[in-house]
């Protein structure tokens, strides 16, 4: 089958909107969305018809996505939930640790190296966030008793340090988010974080860096270069507490 689009609007950064044929879904023909830096065969290296192709799209639609995964909308997945297996799951719930889930889906700005324009303005391109009150309430609990709140991924720390209001407090609610935390920033909700590595020049890492502090990641990026950590999407994580 095939998959025909007409271009109805063009946007800045190189993005536009498409309207789709009629009867046909895009996601039974597309790939997974990797990130650029992760190389596969394409249609003509191999084509589409061959086991090599497809058992290597299988393979990627099948790792390429967290495992708590429900709402579709983002253009890439949240890395750092990557790590988190049915099994670990079942493994912290036994250690008493609580689980919440957040919703936040991943926009194409989130491969783009930061700009100028980006740093005098302050804020990021847009991604559209969801946080129920159930989360907001199991935040709440956990900090009572003097638990701790630990993000899995920039994802996560994004929506959270979104939703903190003006008197202080964690709100409810559904939105687009163009929050940029950059060194220097206080973080209101997280108290740890597991994050994979990034790319430099990106939103990510000045994220972590405003968490850990500036030193001290470039001083764990230099030992992660040097013990041979693996970078990126399907890389390795780092957890600071």
């Amino acid at each position: 089958p095939s998959l025909a689009a007409e271009i109805v609007a063009l946007h800045s950064g190189g993005e536009v909107s498409l309207v789709f044929e009629a009867g046909v879904s895009p996601y039974t023909l597309g790939e997974a969305p990797l990130p650029p830096y992760i190389r596969r065969p394409n249609a003509t290296d191999a084509p589409r018809a061959s086991a090599q192709f497809e058992a290597q799209r299988r393979a990627d639609v099948a790792r390429y996505q967290t495992v708590f995964a429900r709402v579709p909308g983002a253009v890439a997945a949240p890395t750092a939930g990557l790590h988190m297996t049915r099994e670990l799951l079942g493994t912290l719930e036994q250690q008493g640790v609580g689980r919440a889930e957040v919703v936040l889906h991943v926009g194409p700005g989130t491969f783009r190296p930061l700009s100028p324009e980006d740093l005098a303005r302050g804020k990021l391109h847009a991604e559209a966030y969801t946080l129920s009150q159930a989360t907001v309430d199991a935040v709440e609990a956990t900090r009572a008793r003097g638990g701790r709140v630990i993000a899995v991924g920039t994802t996560s720390t994004r929506v959270l340090e979104s939703c903190v209001g003006s008197d202080g407090q964690l709100q409810a609610g559904e939105g687009q988010t163009e929050l940029f935390m950059r060194p220097g920033q206080p973080f209101r909700v997280v108290d740890g974080l597991l994050t994979n590595f990034h790319l430099p020049r990106s939103s990510l890492l000045l994220l972590v860096a405003a968490f850990m502090g500036t030193e001290p990641v470039l001083a764990a990026y230099r030992q992660a270069v040097a013990k041979g950590y693996r970078f990126y999407s399907y890389g390795d994580a780092m957890l600071i507490l």
